[in-house]
């Protein structure tokens, strides 16, 4: 009796040790998620002014691609995505030369985040958005 006991107590440790080893792993997963596109305090402090500006077209917003390409660096976006026109190559959001994105997706994008990527739009000004998206719509 005290036997089988043990055997069933051993078996609960074991399970609860297995939960909580799969909630760290998750927990640090999550971390590393979060973290895409965060600060990059490589040295650079705040982009350059917009000198020119872009029309994209669509209902009048224009961007620096030039300086988009500079706040695709300094926000930290090359760490999440492929961008050859950037010299990036991250894995974590998806290959922006596979998914050539319209300028107003990558304006959306950027401001409001979805799925993992977070949201600038409390970040970044809207300039530096339309920015971003001239160069990564652009390019």
């Amino acid at each position: 009796m005290r036997f089988t006991a043990a055997i069933r107590c051993g078996t609960l440790f074991v399970v609860r040790r297995s939960l909580l080893v799969l909630l760290l792993v998750a927990g640090a997963f999550v971390v590393v998620v979060a973290g895409c596109g965060g600060d990059d305090d490589s040295g650079s402090a705040e982009p350059p002014a917009a000198t020119t500006t872009e029309d994209t077209g669509g209902g009048g917003e224009t961007g620096d691609a030039a300086n988009g390409e500079q706040v695709f660096a300094a926000a930290g976006c090359g760490g999440c995505h492929t961008f050859e026109a950037a010299g990036s190559t991250g894995s974590v959001g998806p290959n922006l030369d596979d998914a050539s994105p319209s300028y107003d997706l990558v304006v959306e994008q950027v401001t409001n985040g979805g799925g993992a990527m977070p949201a600038f739009g409390d970040e970044l000004s809207d300039q530096e958005i339309q920015d971003v998206a001239a160069f990564v719509s652009g390019s």
